[in-house]
């Protein structure tokens, strides 16, 4: 298209020095073939708003990149195990699932495994808590790809009738990092809609 414009513009041009006398090129610049300088106007004008369209297309388009990043980085759950009883003890470390959601913003908790996978790269802070019979030990922790990051314990007492506690940490991950709780072999918590929970939120992506 440039190629074209320019030899427009050339053809009028040459034609204007051959057939015009000097002083009226300067004076009538419209005289030679009217029409084709009325569409060298026009071709102008149109590459100018062509432009302008092109600018506002990208502006458009880089507001759209932003607001999908944002609701990308919204990330944030709450979950409670649910039930009214003891979760354990059973023979082998188990994953503890918690099964009633509280809030689940991004979707990345999965409350059917207990896992929380990270939709994108980041730093995130995590908190649980538990509330369990004293009559039996406690032993949970805090899981990154089945690496220990946090725990919480707490000794079986014949005179305490009630255990609660917990823990918290900042994680850095990387987009599909998985982190969960575990509960050791031979330990329990009690399974509760308000007491034995486990959150996390996205700080800030990396």
């Amino acid at each position: 298209m440039n190629f074209t414009f320019w030899l427009l513009v050339w053809f009028c041009g040459l034609t204007l020095a051959e057939d015009v006398p000097e002083t009226e090129v300067t004076t009538e610049t419209g005289s030679c073939f009217p029409d084709m300088c009325k569409f060298l106007k026009e071709f102008g004008a149109m590459k100018e708003k062509q432009k302008r369209m092109e600018t506002r297309l990208k502006e458009t388009e880089n507001q759209v990149l932003e607001l999908k990043k944002k609701e990308t980085f919204k990330i944030a759950f709450s979950a409670a195990t649910g039930g009214g009883g003891p979760i354990g003890p059973f023979s082998t470390a188990t994953t503890i699932i918690y099964r009633t959601v509280i809030t689940n913003v991004g979707n990345a908790y999965n409350q059917h495994t207990g896992i929380f996978a990270a939709p994108v790269a980041g730093v995130y802070y995590f908190t649980f808590f538990y509330h369990a019979g004293g009559g039996q030990i406690v032993s949970v922790a805090l899981v990154k790809n089945n690496e220990v990051i946090v725990t919480a314990y707490d000794h079986k007492t014949s005179h305490d009738g009630a255990d609660n506690g917990g823990n918290a940490a900042f994680l850095q991950l990387q987009q599909g990092d998985q982190v969960y709780m575990r509960l050791s072999a031979n330990t329990h918590v009690w399974g509760n809609s308000q007491l034995t929970t486990f959150s996390g939120v996205l700080v800030y992506p990396l």
